[in-house]
């Protein structure tokens, strides 16, 4: 008889925002279709979330606005979502894994209270080197990619300041590190936590592939914002960098799928050596 296929709840945090990042998401996962079902839930939109026993993996989207700002309904049925994924694991040997991306991995920062989240004094957006730290170059979910690695960056929001006290009760890991920046005096953010073994979270975004940088970038008032914050030589550079396979194309291709490869092995063992 051959196996179960884990089920995948997909948190959907775009609200209703026209995006590249679900899309981006489903056909990832559909390459795991022989070892994946998933299903969507429109959590800012409708208050949507999945019931914990239900499901074996977990994504959470990006999506727009202040991720300290909630409608007292929906982002309090997420963070008591977060914690129960907490609870569950601390008291189940059968653990549930979730993967935390921008919006979703500030919101989870701000409540396990693992650093501080302020306001960027710019948008940033566009394709960046991504640092591992020490513990990141042990970290499953970067295997296979470089250091530094790269990435779409796409957020007004950060976390910094980390509160090492809360790291060390929780047992979470620093595991990424935004670029190097010599000419300025800004703190480093912080750009990938590994909270425990089963939750892993991105600042970044993993999943965006160079069709949906492309459809961004095309939009007339994407385009002109960039040339006129960063120039045309900075906008150029960003559509060079979508052809460069070693840059997005290659983070799309590795992070998710190892956070699903991982998560599947976990579950079943070491009997399951190929998966794709």
């Amino acid at each position: 008889m051959g196996k179960r296929k884990l089920h995948l709840a997909i948190l959907d945090m775009y609200d209703g925002e026209p995006n590249q990042g679900m899309r981006c998401i489903r056909e990832i996962v559909e390459r795991f279709s022989e070892n994946i079902s998933y299903k969507i839930f429109d959590v800012r939109g409708k208050a949507e979330l999945p019931e914990i026993r239900d499901f074996d993996l977990f994504i959470s989207t990006g999506g727009p606005g202040n991720p300290l700002e909630g409608d007292g309904n929906w982002d309090l049925k997420y963070f008591d979502f977060l914690d129960q994924v907490w609870i569950w694991n601390q008291n189940h040997s059968r653990k549930k894994y979730l993967l935390l991306i921008c919006h979703s991995y500030q919101m989870a920062c701000r409540h396990f209270g693992l650093g501080q989240i302020s306001k960027r004094k710019s948008t940033s957006f566009g394709v960046f080197a991504i640092h591992k730290t020490s513990d990141g170059m042990q970290d499953k979910l970067f295997r296979n990619l470089d250091n530094p690695f790269w990435a779409v960056d796409s957020r007004d929001f950060q976390v910094l300041k980390p509160d090492h006290k809360k790291f060390k009760l929780l047992g979470s890991k620093i595991i990424a590190l935004e670029k190097i920046r010599n000419h300025v005096e800004y703190e480093r953010a912080i750009m990938a936590i590994r909270f425990s073994d089963e939750i892993v979270g991105t600042q970044f975004h993993p999943e965006a592939d160079p069709v949906s940088f492309l459809a961004h970038l095309k939009k007339p008032e994407v385009r002109e914002k960039i040339i006129a914050l960063k120039g045309k030589a900075k906008f150029r550079t960003m559509l060079e960098d979508l052809v460069d396979e070693n840059k997005i194309y290659k983070t799309n291709e590795v992070l998710i799928p190892n956070f699903l490869e991982n998560s599947i092995r976990k579950h079943r063992g070491r009997d399951l050596e190929v998966l794709t």
